[in-house]
């Protein structure tokens, strides 16, 4: 993993979140989505299920 985060554990602001669901309506991937929000592509899932939001992932 050549990216490093240096925010393990934040907690999410409401603009993040805000971010969050615009992007991932606009259908960008877990990828495009972890490198626009800095954070690792287990937060997002885990914020995207918490949110109820379908988060494509790219194969």
């Amino acid at each position: 993993m050549s990216d490093k985060f240096l925010r393990h554990k934040q907690p999410w602001t409401s603009d993040e979140i805000q971010k969050l669901h615009r992007l991932a309506g606009k259908g960008m991937s877990l990828k495009a989505l972890s490198k626009a929000l800095t954070r690792s592509e287990e937060s997002i899932q885990a914020r995207a299920k918490q949110d109820g939001l379908k988060v494509s992932k790219l194969r």
